[in-house]
Formats: structure tokens, C-alpha cells, sequence
């Protein structure tokens, strides 16, 4: 029983290691590419490193790919981190205080409010793409970090989970509270957000990624190239007119664009 009990773990972990092999592949792959300049690449996709590598990542991030625009790749990447950023957080504030409103506080119509927030689930943002452009563009908001962020920044989902979280806690808590002599705006503060903290920080790591990978409203509402993402920067790349893609570059920049998102994601391990 032993031996078939080593030799069922040793298949098990010989399954996991050749999963994580097949999703670390093209990985691989693609941080091959950025190490070989471009005629190696024409027609053949090599498994082994060139010596490439510091010029193509130095080449993304300070020049770009001039047939793509030459838009240095740290550009694009800073408007990414405002947008991700921008909708995470906001997100976050308005759907938890929303969802504490709800909860917490007793007024006609705080159900039917809930109701409503919940069925803007069925309307997405490519459902709606047409009347929100129109009113980002009479805000004069095309071509700014406003119009990238304000459009995005409110979340059914988010307020939904936020109130589900919120009637688990305990009633005693809130009338201990009361008794102590602390108001909404204490008991939220000093109750409510501590409670919060690891359903917030699972939230951020969705709506980061969420924002980080938008492509179609960016698509819509920017127009100078100093206000593309990441995103729109590399289908730029990939789709140049009368010309091969330059995957050696191209590689590069998607293996920059996973990091953000990466780190937001280990770093919120803990939580």
C-alpha cells in the first residue's frame, strides 16, 4: 500500500510538472524570440537564446517600433498603470461604499437601488459603447486619462460581493459599536474596511488585470498615439500595413506588458 501510495503521488506531481510545462512553453518561447534579432526569426522559430536580448528591451522601451508609430513602450505602459490603477481603485470606492449604504443604512427604495446596480450587469461596455463615447466626447474627455478611467469606474460585481461580505458580519458588532459612541463614518472606518481587507485585495487583483487588458473602449476614446496602451501597442505592432512583423520586438513587449499584472498578483499573495 505504501509503494502504490508513492508511485500514485510521484504520477501526480509528474501530471502538475508537465502541466506547468505546457503553460511555460510559449513563455519560453517568446523569451527566446526577444533574445535573436530579426532574420533569425524569418521562417524559423529557434529553441535557444542569441545574445540579443539588453539591445531589443533597450530598443522597446526608449524607441518603440518606428513602423508602429515609434512610441517608446514605457509610455504606453505608464498609461496602463494609470487606467488599471484608476479602475481598480475607484471601483473599489464606489462599490464599497455603495454597498455599505445598502446595508447598513435604512431608506425606501435601498433594495430596489441594489436591484437596479445589479442589472447594469447585463449591459457591459460594448453594449453601451455608443452612448458612453458620445458623453465622453461632450465632457471633452477623448484623449485623457479621465476619459480612460471615469467611463469604467463603476462595478455591479464588485458591489454585489461587497454586500454579500458586509451582512456576514455580525449585528453585535454594529451595536457594540453604537454603544461605544462610534457613528457611520467610525464603524466603516475602523470595522468595516479592516473586515474588508482581503475581499479588497482579491478585487484589486481582478479589476487591475480587468483595466490593464481593456483594448476596445482605449480603442474608442484616444486618439494620439502618446495616449496608447499596452494593448493597442502591441495589435499596432502585430498589424503594421505591407510589412513583417518585427517579432523580436514585438515578444519583447509582450513579456514587458505581463509584469505589471504579475507583480500585482505575487504581490497580493499574502492577502
Amino acid at each position: 500500500m505504501v509503494e502504490k501510495k508513492g508511485l500514485g503521488k510521484a504520477i501526480g506531481h509528474a501530471f502538475l510538472w508537465f502541466g506547468i510545462a505546457i503553460v511555460l512553453f510559449p513563455l519560453y518561447i517568446a523569451l527566446v524570440a526577444t533574445t535573436h534579432t530579426f532574420d533569425v526569426l524569418i521562417g524559423s522559430t529557434p529553441l535557444w537564446f542569441g545574445g540579443e536580448f539588453l539591445k531589443n528591451f533597450t530598443t522597446v522601451l526608449t524607441q518603440g517600433l518606428k513602423a508602429a508609430g515609434g512610441i517608446p513602450v514605457w509610455v504606453m505602459m505608464a498609461n496602463s498603470l494609470v487606467m488599471a490603477l484608476g479602475i481598480a481603485i475607484g471601483k473599489i470606492a464606489i462599490s464599497i461604499t455603495a454597498a455599505y449604504a445598502i446595508v447598513y443604512f435604512r431608506f425606501p427604495g435601498r433594495e430596489l437601488c441594489f436591484v437596479l446596480i445589479f442589472i447594469t450587469l447585463m449591459m457591459p461596455v460594448e453594449v453601451r459603447i455608443v452612448p458612453t463615447f458620445q458623453v465622453a466626447a461632450n465632457l471633452n474627455f477623448i484623449d485623457s486619462y479621465l476619459g480612460l478611467v471615469l467611463p469604467l469606474i463603476a462595478s455591479a460585481t464588485a458591489t454585489f460581493l461587497y454586500r454579500q461580505m458586509f451582512m456576514t458580519i455580525p449585528a453585535e458588532l454594529l451595536e457594540a459599536a453604537r454603544i461605544d459612541g462610534a457613528g457611520p463614518w467610525r464603524f466603516f472606518v475602523d470595522v468595516v474596511l479592516p473586515l474588508s481587507r482581503t475581499n479588497t485585495a482579491a478585487l484589486f487583483v481582478v479589476l487591475f488585470i480587468y483595466g490593464w487588458n481593456q483594448y476596445l473602449w482605449p480603442l474608442l476614446v484616444t486618439n494620439q498615439e502618446s495616449m496608447y496602451t499596452i494593448v493597442m501597442g502591441i495589435q499596432r505592432m502585430v498589424n503594421i500595413p505591407d510589412a513583417v512583423p518585427e517579432w523580436n520586438l514585438i515578444m519583447a513587449v509582450a513579456l514587458l506588458g505581463m509584469l505589471p499584472p504579475l507583480l500585482v498578483v505575487l504581490g497580493m499573495q499574502k492577502l
